[in-house]
């Protein structure tokens, strides 16, 4: 009878050559904390504007309350894409590079002291052609004709409409104000907390053609947290509402929904999953992130997007992505994708932040595996580790998961699923769900709104486990080669190598005979050896930890 060997594995891998990439000055300006940015810091953001739906044009201003860190430089960069123009202004100098805008202060600025500027612009932005992926402004109807305005601009930035220092490294420490200074007859949305702000307005008479002056008030919503830039966002359209509470592990949690007014009932009963959400993600992550801010459900023109405290919801009202499992088990089924993976980013995306693109394998490797969580949540443990394991099937594995750095480039599309292997495999390696749940809690504590490097990831990940784990994430988050677990038999004795990886990769191997005990181990280029007699050539199985899901069958 022959020794019989499992593996899990993954499906068949599309292996493609390594891209290179060209980068241009507005990359390098786009991507890099340089001389114009690395002396200043945001404190907070008062953005206030309007729309001309008609021209689709906005115009407003934006105060930005910063502060001095280092030795000012002679110009500050304020990112504001073409399209969009930045008015002149008595308090400094302007001139335009591409995307950016270079300052210069009438009166210069000094080290270790608080400023605030106020920039007016305006412009048309440029229009979402396939949002949320190609984003900007999306000028659309909803389904009874009525306009429907939103933004999504992840990737492509906000100064793609409003200018800013578009660095996801940097955020307002202090939160931010958005405000819609018009009248418009819709309900206008956006992240943080509802106020209203008396306002004044110059109008014209449509009768008399005279300029009179208008007082109502303004449509305004307050951050209180760090806000990524591209996470700030609106929604404006024809909108129903209700709220609700959570009682979590920080208190009393606002909840509140803003479907169209014409889906409020479909609504209510496909966004009751919410509060059970909630307590999975509690659980597994930690407190909700943003409790003084709220979390919102909004639909929007567009299919989602993870919008700190208003998540954007666009899933039509079905199960899965859009009616489909992206597990291609039926398990994903089970639960609404959109709401599920954009809601799990206010923990890692939102509170945690990814300093560069490059490392956004942060934001959605966790914020996918969280999916699998959720599903093991209402489905158990095995139809969690089934989904994950489906997912993989997706994995292009094309370049590393790690973009290039300063560029504003993203690593490959396996940031998502191939990332979320990776942190399945840590799963494995504790085997202990209980420190696996630690090290989840633990991470959303220790960078709890802040942003940070792979390098800070990798750093504690490997302290919690007590690993020297570089040679693990250099394989899967640097590298597209796929390891070989090669088998050395003899008469008396079983060994393993590993092939095809980086200089010290290990990773665990569970070794154990039918019915009776099981022996994990790390392979460590053969050292480890296992006895062999007639009974337990017969009797061994073997398998990767979960995954090495990267991994061929042992030769």
């Amino acid at each position: 009878m022959k020794t019989k060997f499992i593996l899990v594995l993954l499906a068949p891998l599309l292996l493609l050559a390594q891209q290179s990439y060209s980068y241009t000055r507005q990359d390098t300006l786009r991507g890099t904390n340089g001389p114009g940015r690395n002396w200043w810091n945001v404190i907070r953001y008062d953005l206030s504007f309007s729309l001309d739906t008609a021209q689709q044009s906005i115009q407003g201003s934006n105060c930005i309350t910063f502060i001095v860190t280092d030795t000012p430089e002679d110009s500050m960069q304020i990112d504001l894409q073409q399209g969009m123009n930045l008015l002149p202004s008595p308090d400094y100098q302007l001139s335009r590079e591409g995307n950016v805008y270079w300052l210069k202060a009438k009166q210069p600025y000094q080290r270790g002291k608080q400023y605030s500027l106020k920039l007016n612009f305006e412009g048309k932005p440029r229009k979402a052609v396939n949002p949320p992926w190609d984003g900007g402004l999306v000028w659309g109807k909803d389904s009874l004709g009525a306009a429907w305005t939103a933004v999504a601009c992840q990737g492509l930035g906000a100064s793609a409409w409003w200018p800013c220092k578009d660095y996801q490294g940097d955020e307002p420490d202090s939160g931010m104000r958005i405000a819609l200074r018009q009248m418009t007859g819709q309900t206008f949305v956006s992240n943080g907390r509802l106020h209203y702000q008396p306002d004044t307005v110059n109008q014209e008479n449509p009768k008399t053609g005279e300029i009179e002056r208008r007082i109502f008030k303004s449509q305004e919503w307050q951050v209180r947290n760090p806000i990524n830039s591209y996470d700030a966002t609106f929604y404006l359209g024809n909108y129903g509402h209700w709220q609700d509470t959570f009682q979590g592990e920080n208190g009393i949690l606002t909840l509140d929904f803003y479907p169209l007014k014409q889906h409020e009932t479909k609504a209510r009963k496909q966004w009751a999953v919410v509060k059970d959400m909630l307590r999975c993600f509690e659980y597994w992550l930690g407190p909700y992130p943003f409790y003084e801010d709220g979390y919102k459900l909004v639909e929007a023109p567009y299919l989602g997007m993870e919008h700190q405290s208003a998540v954007a919801y666009g899933n039509q009202y079905k199960m899965g992505y859009l009616g489909r499992d992206r597990s291609n088990t039926g398990i994903g089924l089970s639960f609404d994708f959109i709401i599920i993976h954009e809601s799990a980013h206010e923990w890692f995306g939102n509170s945690i932040t990814a300093k560069d693109i490059a490392d956004n394998w942060i934001h959605e490797g966790f914020t996918t595996y969280v999916e699998s969580l959720f599903a093991e949540w209402i489905n158990g443990k095995e139809a969690g580790a089934a989904y994950t394991r489906g997912e993989w099937s997706n994995i292009r594995n094309d370049r590393p998961l790690v973009g290039d750095y300063g560029v504003n480039s993203e690593g490959s599309s396996g940031i998502y699923d191939k990332g979320s292997a990776i942190v399945f495999m840590i799963r494995q390696m504790l085997d202990n769900d209980e420190k696996f749940r630690g090290l989840l809690r633990g991470i959303n504590k220790e960078f709890y709104h802040k942003t940070i490097t792979t390098g800070a990831m990798e750093a504690f990940i490997g302290n919690y486990l007590g690993r020297n784990l570089k040679p693990f994430f250099d394989q899967y988050l640097r590298s597209t080669n796929i390891p070989e677990l090669h088998k050395n038999q003899s008469t008396d004795s079983l060994s393993f190598t590993w092939g095809n990886v980086v200089n010290g990769f290990d990773a665990p191997i569970a070794i154990s005979m039918d019915g009776g005990k099981t022996f994990k181990t790390y392979s460590e280029a053969g050292k480890v050896r296992l006895p062999l007699n007639k009974q337990t050539r017969n009797r061994l199985r073997l398998k990767t930890l979960g995954l090495y899901t990267l991994a061929t069958p042992a030769k």
